[in-house]
């Protein structure tokens, strides 16, 4: 069970809209409206995923090996995702999640997505 930068890439690139664009620290992350799906993470193996406050205390309670933050993370909507113990159909919802939340009206329609996945 695993799923990785390149699998994140590419799932968010399959919405509609997705460009990939620079990053924190000369990075190159999947956007949409300019906006980032999920970027990077500092440590190997590791990438950071937006998402809702509500969904990230949710995450950290229910799997802390996967979801985390570190303190400079604390009290924004990213978490840290550990790539070797993330599933993969959670990680398909959480990344459909996050490009909705960015993803102008047009573009979810485009996506058959009215509703928040």
């Amino acid at each position: 069970m695993s799923f990785d930068w390149d699998d994140a890439v590419a799932h968010a690139r399959a919405f509609p809209g997705v460009t990939m664009g620079a990053g924190a620290r000369g990075s190159v992350s999947p956007q949409v409206r300019g906006r980032q799906i999920v970027s990077q993470g500092r440590a190997p193996g590791t990438y950071v995923l937006r998402a809702t406050r509500e969904e990230i205390a949710v995450l950290k309670d229910t799997d802390p090996e996967t979801f985390w933050q570190t303190p400079q993370y604390e009290g924004w909507p990213t978490v840290i995702v550990h790539a070797a113990s993330a599933e993969p159909e959670r990680m398909k919802l959480l990344i459909a999640r996050a490009w909705w939340d960015r993803a102008s009206l047009s573009q979810r329609a485009a996506a058959g997505m009215e509703a928040r996945p």
